[in-house]
């Protein structure tokens, strides 16, 4: 079994990281995701395998994940929610991903089954992503939440999501301050669009003396009329009026450009990014200016 170990001791000395969001693939095939990651190998430092997002069904994020880092030698984040699983399915998932050596986790609550491809399936939610988090510490301590000792520890790097751009910055530190408590060591945000909201939230989190590793979510901007829509529809995500209009005139371009400029702007002040590709590794290879073939996007 190919191991890596590679993202928490970067995290840990202070290197800038790279990751990039990945969808599983609708079937048992794992090949569509893994050529992109394939094709990711050798310019980012992990990939997130995402865990039936949207609540739409997918491959499971473990056994992908564990694919992409035996077979490709490229370290995996998987995503884990609290949608789909009791305690005890969650604990059984957690143990599984460890014994495949998957040990890189982001903890999230999950989009409810009803705005997915199975709006009939019960959502569980029987913990929210503390209690996910609590679990994973848990187990990484070497019990189960029963009190029972495990055979052996886990060893997961433990993540969180984050809003930079949320309105209420007290609350948004308030849930920060509580997944940090619980065990979180990182997190990847939502996307940012300019470098003053993430400043502001690196200034907040340095007041705070949090210890976490705070990743900045960029999303390269195809049209005016997809910023319009991130605008008004996602909650905590804030494009100003002047990159609206700049991606307005000048389309997908401008969009690559202002991610480029923002990437480079952040590079020096922040543990890393997190790059949200929508399915076109084009963007990642524009948004940090890699030159590659064509045949490989």
């Amino acid at each position: 079994m190919y191991q890596i170990h590679g993202l928490r001791e970067k995290l840990s000395l202070g290197k800038s990281v790279i990751t990039v969001e990945l969808e599983p693939p609708k079937g048992a095939d794992p090949l569509p995701t893994m050529v992109k990651a394939k094709h990711l190998r050798g310019y980012v430092d992990a990939v997130n395998i995402a865990d039936s997002p949207m609540a739409t069904l997918r491959m499971s994020p473990i056994a992908l994940a564990h694919i992409v880092q035996q077979d490709l030698g490229l370290e995996a984040i998987f995503h884990l929610t609290c949608r789909d699983r009791n305690i005890l399915g969650l604990q059984s998932e957690l143990l599984g991903a460890a014994a495949l050596g998957v040990r890189n986790i982001l903890t999230l609550t999950g989009d409810p089954p009803t705005r997915g491809d199975h709006p009939e399936a019960q959502g569980v939610f029987e913990v929210d992503t503390i209690g996910l988090i609590k679990i994973a510490k848990r187990l990484n301590e070497g019990q189960d939440m029963a009190g029972n000792s495990l055979n052996a520890p886990t060893n997961f790097l433990i993540g969180g999501a984050a809003n930079p751009g949320a309105e209420d910055l007290d609350v948004e530190f308030a849930k920060l301050r509580a997944k940090v408590e619980a065990g979180v060591s990182f997190v990847q945000t939502q996307p940012v669009f300019d470098l003053e909201t993430a400043l502001r939230y690196q200034e907040r989190l340095a007041k705070e003396r949090l210890p976490v590793h705070v990743l900045f979510g960029l999303l390269p901007l195809r049209s005016g009329k997809q910023a319009r829509f991130l605008n008004e529809k996602v909650p905590g995500i804030q494009i100003s009026q002047d990159i609206v209009e700049r991606v307005e005139k000048g389309g997908r371009e401008a969009g690559v450009e202002i991610a480029q400029e923002l990437y480079q702007q952040l590079k020096p002040h922040v543990a890393g990014v997190h790059l949200y590709p929508l399915g076109n590794l084009q963007t990642v290879y524009d948004v940090l200016m890699i030159q590659v073939e064509q045949s490989a996007v």
